[in-house]
């Protein structure tokens, strides 16, 4: 089973939640997998602390073209959307940060002018923290597009029969290529305005792509009661509540998970595992 947690913004709780998830579930008896696909900045890793044992490169492919061959008929040019081709009379020039490596200017390339090359855009960490198997994606500084390397980490766990993904903030095209084909979305808000604001983005993109979901509400006891509302009048289930406890804060801030340092809250987490994946938390 893949679960995916996401968010419509940043700082709701996602990776809170999805850390101390991955960590109840890999210490229920269950082999589990915490995939960080918030990748251009991860952060799973500051409570699963894991021991890292592998890195793999991430590439994409870019055009280079070969100007003895190259007849500058400009088709590479008309074929890409992203604009990452410009001919000129003498020359093409290639802008690589704005390829996405379709392979379009390659195929319908007449003279054969054009060959792939791999660029390389981030890094696939694999490593151990807790008792938790643990990849995290990072994308290089200065690289734009980051599905390239969320679509690889996704792929390499994909044998894994059970996966907690942290899908980075927002909807755009990285949150889509983290929550695509996974079996439930967890989309973690708090009750504010800017919350309900991001929850209301959140929800319509996920019920495009026709995934099962439910809301956790973070730090309830701060603003209204809007979110509540909306999701009654949306029949949008909520999953779980978590107060707004300074103690949580706490422990966040010293790399802690909560279910850990704060055994109390445990019993909020082991009542989701069993809700969502009984025949994976029978002895939770």
């Amino acid at each position: 089973m893949k679960i995916a947690i996401a968010s419509g913004k940043g700082g709701t709780g996602k990776t809170t939640v999805a850390t101390n998830l991955a960590y109840l579930l890999s210490h229920s008896g269950n082999r589990v997998v915490y995939a960080d696909c918030d990748v251009e900045e991860p952060n799973g890793h500051l409570f699963l602390k894991p021991d890292w044992t592998q890195t793999i490169n991430v590439y994409v492919k870019n055009p280079r073209i070969d100007h003895n061959k190259c007849d500058f008929c400009g088709r590479c040019a008309e074929v890409c959307q992203f604009n990452a081709l410009a001919v000129l009379a003498d020359r093409v020039l290639v802008f690589p940060s704005l390829c996405h490596g379709c392979g379009g200017c390659f195929h319908i390339c007449p003279q054969r002018a054009i060959e792939e090359i791999d660029r390389l855009v981030g890094i696939v960490k694999v490593g151990n923290g807790r008792g938790v198997i643990t990849y995290e994606g990072r994308l290089n500084i200065g690289e734009a597009l980051a599905p390239p390397i969320i679509g690889f980490l996704r792929k390499t766990i994909e044998p894994f029969d059970l996966a907690v993904i942290d899908a980075p903030p927002g909807t755009s095209c990285p949150v889509i290529e983290a929550v695509k084909n996974t079996d439930y979305v967890m989309l973690v808000t708090e009750p504010t305005p800017f919350g309900l604001n991001d929850l209301i983005l959140a929800v319509n993109m996920i019920r495009k792509l026709n995934l099962p979901f439910g809301v956790i509400v973070n730090r309830m006891g701060v603003g209204d009661d809007r979110v509540h509302e909306y999701c009654q009048q949306e029949n949008v289930e909520i999953i779980m509540e978590i107060p707004d406890d300074r103690r949580i804060a706490e422990q966040y801030s010293e790399g802690k998970l909560i279910i850990d340092a704060l055994p109390d809250y445990a019993e909020h987490f082991k009542k989701l595992c069993r809700r969502l994946i009984p025949h994976k938390t029978a002895g939770v």
